[in-house]
């Protein structure tokens, strides 16, 4: 069984990582999709809301390929050895991600030679889509509707409406 790795924070998840997720579950026979504890991005959903976000998005994924949505902690191939992942899937939007991913891979394959690293390309209407972004906007009062699903705006929109 050929089981890939999708990790990230998804604070919140959007119409980008869903992409991804999409073309992911056309490669590998189970996909483990790992909601990183990253207290240095200082997440605004918790780690509880960014698992059932995802889980909500990437359950319309699971028809032909096994989707699971997991918290993690700890070093990347750590997890990715524990959840029997075969590959790491990563995507990338712009040249600038490249090089970060490129490091990452070169030190992951130093800490384990199995487990290769795939890079899947967004769709380029969903390239320039960046969590980061996307809260920004809806903080300032902008429309989010076109870069995260009608249930993920909502649940942004309640979030600032109560801070």
């Amino acid at each position: 069984m050929r089981t890939g790795l999708f990790p990230g924070t998804f604070d919140p998840v959007t119409n980008g990582h869903a992409d991804l997720i999409g073309r992911a579950v056309k490669l590998v026979d189970r996909l483990v999709i790992g909601v990183a504890i990253n207290a240095e991005k200082k997440p605004l959903f918790s780690l509880e809301e960014r698992v059932a976000m995802v889980n909500e998005e990437a359950s319309k994924f699971s028809e032909n390929c096994e989707v699971l949505v997991r918290p993690m902690t700890g070093l990347l191939m750590h997890f990715a050895e524990e959840v029997g992942a075969t590959a790491i899937i990563r995507g990338l939007r712009a040249v600038s991600d490249f090089e970060y991913e490129f490091q990452m891979v070169g030190m992951n394959q130093r800490l384990n030679s199995d487990i290769e690293t795939m890079f899947l390309m967004a769709d380029p209407l969903h390239q320039p889509i960046a969590s980061r972004l996307v809260k920004e906007i809806c903080k300032l009062g902008g429309d989010i509707r076109p870069f995260v699903s009608p249930k993920v705006a909502e649940l942004l929109e309640k979030k600032y409406k109560n801070t």
